[in-house]
């Protein structure tokens, strides 16, 4: 018999369940109110130098009072995704004001995270303790958003600058089809 497939927010959410010692152990329990998905995070999710692969956003932001965790589609190795579950978690513990603060790192050096804080590093202990309570896959496959095949949006806001004195602006075309604006030194702007 073929045992039943699980989705990613189902294997989350049973990972939660299996850290939930972890963090008793360290006298930071969890709240059952934690919910936690796989999705782009709201910003820097394809940054190429500050990728933000977790995001947790605290109770007062969900109308029904949920701490909400995303965990970037870019990751699919079940370990990684782990390590950031818990640094999620670990803000869930010390609240998301403290950012990556005193509380956030004394709680994330005690289960197992090494600097820098603001990344996830799973120290050896915890990757061990982690591929111990990985039991099956991570059920995704990593989106890659280069081959997406979208472009990049660029900004919507266009250069403006003064003819006579430099003086640059930025608008939307909107405002140009109105009519170009007067630089402060009283001459009428143009594209750049």
């Amino acid at each position: 018999m073929q045992e039943p497939t699980i989705n990613r927010e189902q294997w989350l959410t049973d990972m939660i369940g299996k850290l939930r010692p972890m963090f008793k152990d360290a006298s930071a329990p969890l709240p059952d109110n934690i919910r936690v998905t796989c999705g782009w995070p709201s910003r820097c999710a394809l940054s190429a130098k500050k990728r933000r692969i977790g995001e947790c956003w605290p109770t007062q932001a969900s109308a029904d009072q949920t701490h909400e965790i995303l965990i970037s589609p870019a990751i699919s190795e079940g370990t990684e995704v782990a390590a950031v579950l818990v640094h999620e978690l670990i803000h869930v513990a010390v609240g998301t004001a403290a950012g990556h603060r005193a509380p956030f790192s004394r709680l994330a050096k005690t289960i197992g995270l090494v600097k820098p804080w603001t990344a996830t590093v799973a120290g050896p202990e915890l990757t061990t303790r982690l591929n111990v309570l990985i039991t099956t896959p991570y059920p995704h496959a990593k989106l890659d958003a280069r081959q997406s095949g979208r472009k990049k949006d660029g900004t919507r806001m266009l250069k403006l600058e003064c003819p006579d004195c430099g003086y640059t602006v930025r608008t939307t075309a909107k405002w140009i089809e109105i009519g170009y604006p007067t630089c402060p030194c009283g001459t009428e702007m143009t594209r750049a």
